[in-house]
């Protein structure tokens, strides 16, 4: 088992910022702006879900999960509040996020379904996040030129889904989830998940006049598949979730662990383990 802290960080995000903050690059902000859009719904559905999961359990196994769950809602609650203060700033600016909307209807739709199905989806959006996460730890460029304050906010969210990558995981097989459904909610998710930030990011580079700059698009093709891009860098580990004997322990937390201590004065510990 993992123990999770769960921490306040310590930034203003009352205090408005740029519409292009990363850096002045209309891609990365766009991109970004579309994941942090997605954050809130979705990590709201990873507690339910996961929480859901742990009542199933016999009362021995709940107790064993228990703290570790504990610890994810906090940190999954402490991301929710954030990425709100942060969507709301995009809302002044004008920005429509028709994403949120959209998972929405969808998530009403399946919300009937076996609690299995639904934190296999959790676990399978984790392990995207891990891996975003960890090129992010490892990538500074993803944000150069941005204000301090958001460096820390995407830096610490990534810290902190890097160290609780393997709860949901753990949950959903403590339940009785298998892995030829593991496998298919993973796929359904990296097509949704992927989908839903692509049509968000395009809304959001059309609000920001800047969808037609060749500009934008040269950012974009660099940000995602350059040598060291988002996805041609991790198509090795996306595929790694693909193993029957995969588990997200396996994945280096170095990264992580490091940002975590050389950043403790970024904020505050509000909940430990016991």
């Amino acid at each position: 088992m993992t123990d999770l802290t769960v921490r306040r960080i310590l930034i203003d995000l009352n205090t408005p910022f740029a519409v292009r903050w990363n850096g002045g690059d209309a891609f990365r902000s766009a991109f970004f702006n579309a994941l942090s859009m997605s954050f809130p719904l979705g990590e709201q559905y990873f507690m339910d879900s996961v929480r859901a999961g742990l009542k199933t359990l016999p009362e021995d196994q709940r107790a064993r999960f228990a703290t570790e769950v504990q610890g994810f809602v906090g940190q999954e609650a402490t991301h929710r509040r954030i990425h709100s203060l942060f969507n709301a700033q995009l809302t002044q600016q004008g920005f429509d996020n028709a994403l949120e909307r959209r998972a929405t209807r969808r998530l009403e739709a399946n919300a009937h379904r076996d609690v299995r199905i639904h934190v296999a989806a959790t676990a399978a959006t984790e392990h995207l996040t891990a891996i975003f996460a960890d090129w992010m730890l490892s990538h500074p460029e993803a944000l150069e030129g941005s204000e301090e304050r958001l460096k820390t906010l995407w830096l610490w969210h990534s810290a902190e889904e890097s160290e609780h990558r393997s709860t949901a995981f753990d949950v959903y097989h403590a339940i009785g989830g298998n892995h030829e459904w593991r496998l298919r909610l993973f796929r359904y998710i990296t097509i949704t998940f992927f989908s839903d930030v692509a049509r968000q990011t395009v809304r959001n580079l059309w609000h920001d006049k800047a969808l037609f700059r060749w500009s934008t698009w040269r950012s974009a093709a660099s940000f995602l598949f350059g040598t060291r891009g988002l996805i041609s860098s991790n198509r090795a580990q996306w595929r790694e979730y693909l193993r029957e004997d995969f588990h997200p322990g396996q994945q280096d937390g170095a990264r992580s662990e490091q940002w975590l201590r050389d950043n403790s004065a970024q904020f505050t510990v509000v909940g430990q383990p016991t």
